[in-house]
């Protein structure tokens, strides 16, 4: 009997392919994510270390507390854009999520057929050499039943 071969060994390779870039895409999804996350925390650190570096002065002007607030504004602002920013990257990310289960579902189907084949070709295999042994059985029971001539 001939070799085991899955007539869309090359879809499934073509598939599997697509899935890694799909992952590769959601891990970029997520490491951007981070960054904004990262953006965030710096710009809530910097906030607070400037509201913390003035409290620490013995005198405060009015110019000072002006400046103060201004940052503060600066840093709301700031803050507002990367929660912006977040939110676009959810929404990137569920898109992205929703294609690398596509693909996923896409080379499970494949892989399952081709177990399934694999599994059809070995109850074929073992039907065949069951056969064979069958007949060779047979074939030795007949020469020993029947007398030389």
């Amino acid at each position: 009997m001939q070799p085991f071969r899955f007539s869309l060994d090359r879809v499934l390779a073509w598939r599997r392919t697509q899935l890694g870039l799909e992952e590769a895409r959601f891990r970029q999804e997520m490491a951007a994510m981070a960054g904004i996350d990262r953006l965030r925390a710096e710009a809530e650190a910097a906030g607070v270390k400037a509201e913390m570096n003035v409290r620490g002065w013995r005198t405060v002007t009015g110019a000072e507390l002006a400046a103060l607030g201004e940052f503060r504004r600066a840093i709301q602002a700031r803050k507002a854009e990367i929660a912006a920013r977040r939110v676009r990257q959810v929404q990137k990310i569920a898109a992205q999520e929703a294609a690398l289960m596509e693909a996923r579902r896409r080379c499970r189907l494949l892989e399952r057929l081709k177990e399934k084949r694999a599994g059809e070709w070995r109850s074929a295999s073992d039907r065949e050499l069951e056969e064979v042994a069958s007949e060779s059985y047979l074939a030795q029971w007949t020469r020993r039943a029947t007398p030389n001539s």
